[in-house]
């Protein structure tokens, strides 16, 4: 499942228990660190709590496209296709922009967030406050899009291998978001 032994902790794999009834691989990433994966629920719920549920979601599925992490695209991906989308449509975000002008321009500047920040230009900015983000919603991105890189490469760093429970999700959809460590089969 990983590339690291870590310690069984049944009280954190308790309380993080998914509404499933599986305790998420990524949970047992984090159990040698149980004070890290409580600031980064607080981070990233920080993060969540200011944006659009649906701009975040469309911004982390474009960091975790871009940084590769299958954990992070299947997970995000699956909430854009539970709460906004059709399937089809989230397979269709992964390699083709959005119609929406907006929804482009975030998911491009996350990808570049995620990939290059060193490369970001005001002019990126401008883009996005062309098209009505205010600098709070840019900043919302930018945050999480970085955020999502901190996850992501922490997983991947550790070989954290999707959920098997992503093998429920219809094929094409799988298929689409398994961008790069392959689902768990355990």
């Amino acid at each position: 499942m990983a590339f690291i032994e870590t310690p069984n902790d049944p009280e954190l794999f308790e309380a993080n228990r998914a509404p499933a009834g599986h305790v998420p691989n990524f949970v047992h990433a984090f159990a040698a660190r149980p004070a890290v994966y409580e600031a980064w629920k607080q981070l990233n719920g920080a993060i969540k709590e200011s944006m659009d549920l649906r701009r975040y979601e469309l911004a982390t599925l474009a960091a975790a496209t871009a940084l590769k992490s299958s954990y992070c695209s299947l997970a995000h991906g699956q909430v854009l296709a539970d709460k906004f989308y059709t399937a089809e449509e989230v397979v269709a975000l992964v390699d083709e922009p959005p119609n929406d002008p907006v929804d482009r321009a975030v998911m491009a500047f996350a990808r570049k967030v995620a990939l290059a920040a060193d490369t970001v230009t005001q002019a990126d900015v401008d883009e996005l406050r062309t098209l009505g983000l205010s600098d709070a919603d840019v900043l919302d991105v930018v945050l999480a899009a970085a955020a999502r890189s901190f996850f992501s490469k922490t997983l991947d760093a550790t070989g954290t291998q999707p959920d098997s429970a992503f093998n429920g999700l219809p094929d094409t959809l799988r298929a689409a978001l398994t961008v790069g460590r392959p689902i768990y089969s355990g």
